[in-house]
């Protein structure tokens, strides 16, 4: 009899050659998908904003990426999508650090998390000039923080009238989320106000014989007068001794504001009969509110006034933005009398 027997199989190598052709099989995926979307690195210098707005598609934000990046952003792309950030868009801005991934850069869109914006005002007389600073440096649109201000019951909110409200607003620079809010931006110009007028400052307005918005209405006085730094202080001691004197301040920036045109550059007698509360030549005292928003510097230049005799001030003849000051009128007169000659022979009216 013919005995016939089966071929003798190792299950061991059959599964060991399985497992090895799973792994080869895994790793040429791994290796395709990792070639496909590999995370890029950005190879930008220095910090860089990325700025996504409500309308904002992945496109748009790949298009302000690529030029910070040498690849083709196929991982940033592929997790957008995944995440659906096309609907439920990461409105604000956001850094990308130098050397930083996609992927991390992606995960700050995804968490929310936005680097501040600097936002600088200053040397600005209105309110109407702040919104305006805003639209152009926020995703904030002018107009709706404009609509907030002309409420009237807005400046009542934080403890202000219409007149009175430049007075919160310090010029500065601010960080603030790009994405703010008009409310949270005045609530937030409101803090930065308390903040500045700290116990030091309120106690220096004390002895000055001023409320802190009392020394805001005449810092915006004096900044009109001279933005020269060495010459504010002395300026402010000028006009704290005329009201200290119950003098009329007769200050030629008040004259400007009440006829409503800066650009004068001679105050003439029918100006000087401008009937209103700001016009010191015929009001005795501060006028009512400030006639600009005053810069930090003004504020302490009235908080730090020279102490001296002066009375009275005028612009040098030589037009350098200076002044000559008098303690009695007639050396002021002198001095007025030098200036007006300039202005006659400039053919200036």
């Amino acid at each position: 009899m013919i005995m016939t027997t089966k071929p003798f199989i190792n299950k061991k190598r059959v599964l060991i050659a399985a497992a090895a052709a799973i792994f080869l099989v895994a790793a040429i995926a791994v290796g395709t998908l990792y070639f496909i979307f590999k995370p890029d690195a950005f190879d930008n210098a220095r910090r860089e904003y990325v700025y996504i707005y409500p309308q904002s598609s992945c496109y748009d934000v790949v298009a302000q990426l690529q030029p910070l990046c040498p690849g083709k952003l196929r991982t940033f792309k592929f997790l957008y999508h995944y995440f659906k950030l096309d609907k439920n868009i990461p409105v604000g801005a956001y850094t990308v650090e130098p050397g930083q991934s996609e992927v991390d850069f992606l995960k700050n869109i995804y968490r929310r998390q936005q680097t501040p914006v600097k936002f600088t005002f200053n040397n600005t007389r209105t309110i109407d000039a702040v919104a305006s600073r805003a639209g152009e440096q926020l995703l904030m649109p002018a107009d709706s923080l404009s609509r907030l201000l002309l409420n009237e019951q807005t400046p009542e909110g934080f403890g202000f009238t219409e007149v009175t409200f430049p007075a919160m607003f310090i010029p500065n620079t601010y960080e603030l989320y790009w994405n703010i809010s008009a409310p949270a931006f005045l609530a937030r110009m409101k803090r930065e106000y308390d903040l500045f007028w700290n116990q030091q400052r309120r106690e220096k307005a004390e002895r000055a014989g001023l409320t802190p918005l009392e020394v805001s209405i005449l810092a915006s006085i004096v900044e009109e007068e001279s933005n020269l730094h060495e010459e504010q202080p002395i300026i402010a001691g000028l006009y704290l001794n005329r009201l200290r004197r119950g003098m009329l301040l007769q200050a030629d920036p008040t004259v400007k504001f009440a006829v409503g045109d800066f650009t004068l550059r001679r105050i003439l007698n029918v100006h000087l009969k401008t009937e209103s509360p700001y016009n010191t030549y015929l009001h005795a005292g501060l006028p009512p509110g400030p006639i600009r928003i005053p810069s930090s510097q003004a504020i302490n230049a009235v908080l730090n006034a020279a102490n001296h005799n002066f009375l009275y001030m005028c612009a040098k003849e030589d037009f350098s933005g200076r002044h000559n000051f008098a303690s009695t009128l007639s050396e002021h007169n002198r001095n007025a009398a030098r200036y007006h000659s300039a202005l006659n022979q400039r053919r200036i009216r």
